[in-house]
C-alpha cells in the first residue's frame, strides 16, 4: 500500500447483496473500486450487528486489493489479532471504543497492519491530536455509525479541514464514512479527504449479474471529488 493522496473510492459491502458477497467484491474491484470497506458492528458499541472475523476471512480470497476493516465494536483489543489473521490490510478502531486507543493502535501496527482511528460526529478532532504519528488513517464519520443509507452531516466538514491542517505532510489518509454521494464527494474532497467510503451510492442500480452501474457510480463519485480539488 504505497501512500498517495489520490482519491480512493472504498465501497462499503454493507450495501451489497449479502447472499453474494464474494461476487460483489470481485465486481466492484473490476469496476474500479480502490478499496473494499468492511463495516464490523457488534450491536453494543453501535445499534446494529454485521460481520465478524470469519466473514472477513471468507471475503479475503475474493479481494485482490485493499481490505479496509472498520471496527465499530467495544471492547476492540481482544479481536484485533483475529481480524489481522482474517486478512485485513487496514484495521480502524474508534477513539470512543475504549480508554486506551494508543495501546490499540500500537497493537494493530504490531500485527503488521495499517492502523486507523475513527471519530464519531460528536467527537472533537482534537481527540486524535496526539495520535497522528502512529496512525495511517483517520476516519471521520459523517453519519452516526450503525446503519447505512443515512444523511450526510455537513457540520463535519470543518472537522475534516482542521484534520488536514493537523496532519500536514504526514503520510496519513483522511477517510470519510457516511452519506458520501456524487453531491457530497466534492465537499469532503475539497476539505481534505482522500478515501471516500460509499455504500448505496455505489451499489444502486446494479447487481452481480449487471455490475456496469457500479462502475458508472464509482467513476461519477471519483470525478466529482477530483473536480473539487481543482
Amino acid at each position: 500500500m504505497p501512500f498517495n493522496r489520490s482519491i480512493k473510492i472504498a465501497p462499503s459491502i454493507l450495501a451489497a447483496d449479502f447472499a453474494n458477497f464474494g461476487a460483489e467484491c470481485r465486481a466492484i474491484e473490476a469496476e474500479g473500486a480502490d478499496w473494499v470497506h468492511v463495516d464490523v458492528m457488534d450491536g453494543h458499541f453501535v445499534p446494529n450487528l454485521t460481520f465478524g472475523p470469519a466473514m472477513c476471512a471468507a471475503l479475503r480470497p475474493h479481494i485482490k486489493g485493499v481490505m479496509d476493516v472498520h471496527l465499530m465494536i467495544a471492547p476492540v483489543d481482544p479481536y484485533l489479532e483475529a481480524f489481522a489473521k482474517a486478512g485485513a490490510d487496514i484495521i480502524t478502531a474508534h477513539v470512543e471504543a475504549g480508554p486506551h486507543i494508543h495501546r490499540t493502535l500500537q497493537a494493530i501496527r504490531a500485527l503488521g497492519k495499517k492502523a486507523g482511528v475513527a471519530l464519531n460526529p460528536g467527537t472533537s478532532v482534537e481527540a486524535v491530536a496526539d495520535l497522528l504519528d502512529m496512525v495511517d488513517l483517520v476516519c471521520v464519520m459523517t453519519v452516526n455509525p450503525g446503519f447505512g443509507g443515512q444523511v450526510f452531516i455537513e457540520s463535519q466538514l470543518p472537522k475534516i479541514a482542521r484534520l488536514r491542517q493537523m496532519i500536514g505532510d504526514r503520510p496519513v489518509h483522511i477517510e470519510v464514512d457516511g452519506g458520501v454521494t456524487v453531491a457530497t464527494a466534492p465537499l469532503v474532497a475539497k476539505a481534505g479527504a482522500d478515501a471516500l467510503v460509499a455504500g448505496s451510492a455505489v451499489f444502486k442500480g446494479g447487481s452481480v449479474a449487471d455490475p456496469a452501474a457500479y462502475g458508472a457510480n464509482i467513476r461519477a463519485i471519483r470525478a466529482a471529488a477530483e473536480a473539487a480539488r481543482g
